[in-house]
């Protein structure tokens, strides 16, 4: 059974009664869930994930006017629910992950992931605040909020604003033309290995946020990128023609399906061969053609420029569709 499965028959054996019979005054006015950090709260907790924070806790938001009395109430209320379920334990506290349990007031929820107390977010917010954060405002589940206290917020904040897409977009396809398709050759050719590796790893970056981006999903902390990107319709497979000499034994005009995913990932790992018979700049350019392709699909360029694969003038295309003035003449890597 999944953490938020636990967390929620938890809430329905326990907290829910607690809640009803010993607070009727705030049952309206407070919304329960799971929210937050934690891979529980993405759905991609595991075995391995039990070894730290793995609580069958939920989360009990309350307003910012709630009394002091009522507040401590409830948290000594919550404290009082038993301590173990399923053959799980559970932490008030964490001295790993802190308090990602029990009873929290929104605003200081929200001053956590966004900053503000409120949530009410300018687009120069959306660039501000690390996307992770907000992917942890947004996830998980509330399973009861009459008032709205939250889940209005999560929903007013679900996607960024496509100025702010646009932008974070251009920045991206201007990195991995930077990083992959640029710098990458000339620190092979200046024998600068580590260099060469670190431009791939930025070049792979990039290339897992704009999967997010052109899914309009925030992108979660690094742990989680590949996982989350499989969650996703784009992209499951990569078409490979021969003549970029990507797949070796395929004839003129045919056509060899790999998983998108296997090709991102062994970028991360170069081997001394590799640098130098041409696979990883094959590779890249690849990736770069599906991108360029995805891109004028979903209407974010008009054309593509015949065999130009190159990045960087795409970026700059996808930079002067922003209609707001002030973003668009930004530098085209704020949002980076």
């Amino acid at each position: 059974m999944k953490g938020l499965e636990i967390s929620k028959k938890f809430y329905e054996e326990f907290g829910e009664k607690m809640i009803h019979e010993s607070f009727p005054q705030l049952e309206s006015r407070i919304a329960v869930g799971l929210i937050g950090s934690g891979s529980e709260c993405f759905g991609f907790d595991d075995e391995v994930s039990m070894d730290h924070d793995f609580d069958p806790g939920f989360l009990i938001f309350v307003p910012d006017d709630i009394s002091d009395k009522d507040e401590f109430e409830l948290k000594r209320a919550y404290a009082k629910l038993p301590m173990e379920y399923e053959g799980y334990h559970r932490e008030v506290m964490s001295p790993v992950g802190g308090n990602r349990r029990g009873v929290k007031k929104v605003s200081d929820f929200l001053l956590e992931k966004t900053g503000t107390k409120d949530g009410k977010l300018t687009d120069i917010d959306f660039m501000r605040i690390p996307e992770e954060s907000l992917a942890e405002l947004t996830n998980g589940e509330i399973w009861r909020d009459d008032s709205k206290i939250i889940t209005s917020i999560r929903v007013r904040n679900y996607v960024m604003p496509h100025d702010i897409i646009l932008k974070k977009l251009a920045g991206e396809l201007l990195t991995m033309a930077q990083s992959g398709q640029y710098n990458y050759a000339r620190c092979v050719k200046r024998n600068e290995f580590g260099a060469a590796r670190l431009a791939m790893n930025i070049f792979v970056n990039a290339a897992l946020h704009v999967v997010f981006l052109l899914n309009e999903t925030y992108m979660p902390y690094y742990k989680w990128r590949f996982r989350a990107m499989r969650d996703f319709l784009w992209p499951k497979t990569m078409k490979v023609k021969s003549e970029l000499n990507m797949i070796e034994g395929i004839e003129d005009d045919d056509y060899h399906e790999i998983a998108f995913e296997k090709k991102l990932e062994s970028l991360l790992n170069i081997s001394d061969e590799k640098m130098f018979n041409g696979k990883i700049e094959s590779d890249v350019d690849l990736i770069a053609r599906a991108y360029i392709e995805k891109l004028k699909q979903d209407g974010f360029i008009d054309n593509i420029h015949q065999g130009d694969f190159y990045l960087e003038s795409y970026a700059y295309e996808v930079n002067n569709r922003i209609k707001d003035n002030d973003i668009r003449n930004m530098h085209i890597l704020v949002a980076v």
